[in-house]
């Protein structure tokens, strides 16, 4: 049992050293105080997900702290639980194949804006480098969804609020949970902890504009396709090596 649980931590070397220095990400930038915050990758040809431990400190984290478990949430390879917010990850994985890791905060501007049940408009160019469109938000979630399977029904939620607005994750990269706090994805953890990064800074640029000045309104939309297009899709331009060509 011991080799063949080496066997497949071997095999999942790469993402379970992704999650691993994506949680330290988390942590490095501020976003998730205490241990409120987890990552995950899924390896889809192997039907598995990395992800991080539940309650584990990041400065105590290490790389055989991982959690493995399939894409049903059984724990394949690990003494640990896994993060309490694995059915929302799978959630997300399932509906969306584009999807490669997930990564959940606390973070505090993009949490006021989830507490507040507001989606976050786009108002300049640097959310519209990132995202196609305002930042949406899920419904209030009912009192039955809360009582029974809540982090399932996050995740449920979430792919509910995408698919009714049509939403294509790859042109909006994160979403609100109403009265909970924000979600992101990306290829890989790297990408999605990024993506957390400019998430929570949108989320202040835009709490700070709106301060300034009230009414404001969102950017013109053929300024917000400039912005989107010249980082992503076939005709970008913008860096070396196309990083986030995600089309």
């Amino acid at each position: 049992m011991k080799s063949a649980t080496q066997a497949v931590r071997l095999k999942m070397a790469r993402a379970i050293e992704s999650v691993w220095r994506a949680n330290l990400q988390i942590d490095r930038a501020g976003l998730a105080p205490l241990t409120w915050g987890n990552a995950s990758q899924a390896d889809r040809a192997r039907g598995l997900v990395a992800i991080k431990p539940s309650g584990v400190a990041y400065d105590k984290l290490k790389k055989d702290d991982i959690v493995l478990t399939d894409m049903k949430g059984e724990k394949i390879a690990s003494g640990l639980r896994p993060s309490s917010d694995l059915p929302s990850h799978l959630a997300l994985y399932r509906a969306f194949p584009s999807i490669g890791a997930v990564v959940h905060t606390h973070s505090a501007c993009a949490t006021a804006f989830a507490q507040a049940c507001r989606p976050v408009p786009c108002l300049g160019t640097t959310h519209a480098d990132y995202c196609h469109m305002e930042i949406p938000v899920t419904s209030p979630m009912p009192s039955g969804k809360i009582s029974s399977n809540y982090e399932a029904n996050i995740g449920e939620s979430i792919v509910r609020r995408m698919r009714q607005s049509k939403i294509d994750p790859r042109e909006c990269p994160f979403i609100l949970v109403a009265s909970h706090g924000p979600f992101t994805w990306g290829r890989d953890a790297a990408e999605a902890v990024e993506n957390a990064i400019v998430l929570e800074q949108i989320c202040q640029m835009a709490l700070w504009t709106v301060l300034i000045r009230k009414n404001v309104k969102p950017i013109r939309q053929e300024l917000l396709d400039k912005h989107f297009f010249r980082k992503h899709g076939r005709h970008a331009y913008y860096g070396q090596e196309q990083k986030h060509n995600l089309r």
